[in-house]
This record gives C-alpha cells, structure tokens and sequence, in this order.
C-alpha cells in the first residue's frame, strides 16, 4: 500500500499520516520527492483497509501496490534516489557517476597507501579495500580485520576518499559500520536476510552485491530487506553471474542497468573485475557500463597485481586506472553525466614515513 501526499502537504499532515499507520499495526517509510511525499506501508500480511488514510488531511490518493517489492519501486518514489554524504559534495545517483577503486583486500599498511594515493591521484572518490574476506577455500587469506579497517580510516583522513567494504557477518557489520562510509554486502551473502535486516538498522548507505545465480527480482528483494529496516540509501551492485561461458570468470550482465532503473529508483553501479575475472577485459567493460547508464563503478586496483594475496589477475595496476578514469569521463560527457575527480594530489613522501 502507498499513500501519496499532495505537493503542498505538511510536515505535521505526512506526521499524522504516519502516526495513523503505526496505530493500524504497520510501519510507515516516508520518502520525499521532487513533487510529492509518498509513504510506504510495510508490515501487513494483507490488504490494507484504507479508508481511514484516504480521510486524512492532505492525502491525495492511496495506492495498492502489486509488486512484491514496494520501497524499492518506482511506484513508490518516481525520482531518482540521489544519497549524499555529509560534510562533502559527492552524491551517488544523480549526475556525477560513483567511481570506487581499490584492492580486493587490505594486505599491509604499505601496499593499502601506495595504491590509495595513485587511485586518488587518478580522481577516484572512494577507496574500496577487503578487511573480511569470505574466500572458497579456508586456507586461503582471509583478510587483516579491525586492523584493515584502521588502515583505510588513516587513507581516508589522508586523501579524502570515502571508504567502501564489505561486512561479511554480523559481528563483522558492527565494526564495518563504525569505520566505513559504505557498508558493502557481497555476492555471496545477497540473500542472508538477518544480515541485510541488520544492514537496514545502520544509517550508513549499503552497496549491494547482485548473487552470482540472482535475478533482477531477487535483487530487488534484497534491497526490499534492508530498506523494510528504515535504512532508504541503498546501491545496487552488477558484478557477474553464472553461465556456461567459460571465457570469463562470470558474465557480466550490462543488461540488468536499464531494466533495474526502469523498475526502481535506486542508483545502480558496476564491477566489472568481477565480472569478467581478467584484467584485460575490464576497461572494455568498464566503458561499456558507462555507456549503458551505470550510475558508477567499482573497480580493483593493486599496486602489485601479481604478487596480491587475492583477485590480482582482475586487478587493474594504477596507470590502467588512470586510463578507466580519462574514458569514462569521456563517455560520460555523451550519456550527460560526469565523472567528478579527487583533488588529492599524491605527495613525495614515502609510505613508511607515515
């Protein structure tokens, strides 16, 4: 169920719509657009009587909505969802494209720096990196933990980028949403419902990672989870699936861009390391995603890709980057959106100096 308030409601008239929802036993998600303030109904195991809510003052209509997904919806929020962080003028969603660039994982202090400075010399404005690392093999590196997550703190206060990584559990979330600026759910933990309920209690914006066998249904599900939880910044992430084709690591499905922002507003990026597999095939695709509308990317770089403890043969070195960087902002020009650069400039010290 939707309530859809009238362009000139007020704050006290979409309070008391709120309060009448939470009297009927239902949650109530307000989310403000350009126009019009719709509220989300959640909660209920069916119809909705809403004769009540279409009473009160300042409500225009109320809406059943059939999709099995409703926050998420377009139904819900016609405009684009824009998130914004506080203290800085980077928004994901709206014209500028989200660039996110960085290790798989966090391996030492000296390895984080030295490609946290080149990425960031290269414009990114988030710097992705794994603390935790859930790895196919349990003998394989599992990531540094709280000691990663300090060492990205420092690279942030250094260079300005925000921080991106991925909480793995729910004893790992807390930590991740005390040090992190985006809190990263991966592909492997798309439908691991309590952690994306607990995801939704953080006020922290969540990028979530489409499972590798998911539709585009699912995802949105996903999403459905942790925005039932209050929590309304959510980023849809493209990173491969399973297929038969054996010439990449997964297939990357550009096609899920136009068919999820046609569904929903939520803004959509990709990765296309993951969705290839191999480093020579993800500048092509990189640019491919841009050109197709992505509202960004996520992309792993390392200064020493051959020697990274994980995803090194999809890992892009700096100057690659450097590369990704000037054409994306060269397709993003034609497709009307712009790729907004870090102004940090890499200093001369070295990194143990630090």
């Amino acid at each position: 169920m939707l309530v859809v308030m009238k362009s000139h409601a007020t704050p006290e008239q979409i309070a008391a719509v709120c309060d009448e929802i939470e009297r009927m036993g239902f949650r109530p998600h307000a989310l403000p657009g350009a126009t019009r303030t719709a509220i989300g109904i959640t909660g209920n195991k069916s119809g909705v009587d809403h004769g009540n809510l279409s009473e009160l003052s300042g409500v225009a209509e109320v809406i059943r909505v059939s999709k099995p997904y409703k926050l998420v919806s377009r139904d819900v929020k016609e405009e684009d969802t824009v998130i914004r962080f506080p203290g800085t003028d980077i928004t994901v969603g709206g014209r500028d494209l989200m660039m996110i660039a960085g290790p798989c994982s966090i391996e030492s202090r000296e390895q984080a720096f030295s490609t946290a400075d080149q990425v960031a010399a290269a414009g990114a404005q988030f710097f992705r990196g794994g603390a935790y690392k859930p790895r196919t093999s349990p003998y394989a590196f599992q990531g540094l933990g709280e000691e990663a997550l300090t060492i990205m703190a420092e690279i942030r206060e250094r260079t300005g980028m925000r921080i991106v990584t991925e909480a793995i559990d729910q004893d790992a979330l807390d930590l991740v949403a005390d040090y992190a600026d985006v809190i990263q759910i991966g592909a492997r933990n798309m439908q691991n419902y309590s952690l994306l309920r607990a995801a939704g209690r953080k006020r922290k914006p969540v990028l979530l990672k489409r499972g590798m066998s998911a539709t585009l249904e699912e995802l949105l599900m996903a999403a459905e989870y942790v925005m039932s939880e209050g929590n309304y910044d959510v980023i849809l992430c493209e990173r491969g699936i399973r297929t038969f084709a054996d010439h990449t690591r997964n297939t990357l499905d550009l096609s899920i861009v136009p068919a999820a922002q046609q569904l929903s507003h939520l803004p959509i990026v990709v990765d296309p390391s993951h969705g290839t597999g191999k480093r020579d095939k993800v500048l092509s695709m990189a640019r491919a995603a841009v050109a197709c509308g992505a509202d960004g990317l996520i992309v792993e770089v390392h200064n020493q890709p051959d020697r990274a403890l994980s995803d090194g043969a999809q890992s892009l070195y700096p100057d690659q980057f450097i590369q990704l960087m000037d054409e994306a902002s060269k397709i993003a020009g034609i497709v009307g959106r712009s790729v907004p650069r870090n102004a940090f400039v890499q200093p001369a010290d070295t990194v143990g100096a630090l």
